[in-house]
């Protein structure tokens, strides 16, 4: 008679902590220990035990009334490791090469952080003059190419947010007005494309476009930059069109259905 296969040790236990974890939702982000235990259809004193132990570990945090629970501070850190080794990387690895390779001219992946915006990748162009090695630095997200072709499809809260305060005058090109640079957003949202004309350093410019995960979210942006002796302003409009083209098929490649 052949026999069951058996779980391995422990193997219920990590189960139930990680369906636990994923009971918090968007729309649900706190719950008391009776809501779990009727939720996840377990008895008290083993939610309670589960929880104990994420919290912890900080996964899990008590909110300030000592009855509910939520996601703890250490699922974001997790959250941002998950991120930097996220496939958004490698699905526009190959994209950016072929960028740089095409135009000369520098490529690079970033993404949002803060009122910042993080280099994660970057392909330098075959040109001797072209910009330093940048990866990992951060720029303000008001004043790049990649930043405000991002800005230009998030919420107008978080838009807020990023425009709030003082705006730092980089070259008298620089943008500073938040509705001025509204008004850049919705021309960004007509274009496919963000356009940075030497706004945040004197002869760089550079054209970016957002990039879209499968819920519509913005995913990060790419962008195309060199000096303004090579990059002249005829052809932004040329290297706005390859980049907004390039960006829809990445979003694609992460789930996103373009709409028409």
């Amino acid at each position: 008679m052949k026999q069951s296969q058996k779980p391995y040790a422990g193997t219920q236990a990590v189960l139930r902590a990680l369906y636990l974890l994923k009971t918090f939702r968007d729309d649900r982000p706190s719950w008391s220990l009776a809501e779990l235990s009727k939720e996840l259809k377990l008895n008290k004193t083993t939610v309670y035990r589960l929880l104990t132990a994420l919290e912890s570990e900080g996964l899990v945090r008590r909110q300030l009334d000592a009855e509910n629970y939520a996601l703890g501070p250490e699922m974001v850190t997790l959250g941002a490791r998950a991120m930097r080794s996220y496939s958004l990387r490698d699905a526009c690895r190959a994209e950016l090469k072929t960028l740089a390779e095409i135009s000369h001219e520098t490529a690079t992946l970033e993404i949002l952080s803060g009122r910042d915006v993080l280099i994660l990748d970057e392909i330098r162009g075959s040109h001797l003059l072209g910009s330093v090695p940048s990866v990992g630095t951060r720029w303000p997200a008001f004043a790049t190419s990649t930043g405000k072709a991002m800005l230009a499809h998030l919420p107008e809260d978080q838009v807020s947010i990023i425009l709030k305060g003082s705006l730092h005058q980089y070259t008298p090109k620089t943008i500073t007005d938040p509705a001025r640079l509204r008004k850049e957003f919705e021309e960004t949202r007509r274009r496919g494309y963000a356009i940075a004309d030497e706004v945040l350093e004197l002869g760089f410019r550079a054209v970016g476009a957002a990039l879209f995960q499968h819920d519509g979210e913005v995913a990060g942006a790419i962008s195309l930059g060199g000096p303004v002796v090579r990059f002249q302003a005829e052809r932004m409009s040329e290297f706005g069109k390859r980049i907004s083209a390039v960006a829809k098929r990445i979003s694609t490649r992460l789930g996103y259905e373009t709409r028409l």
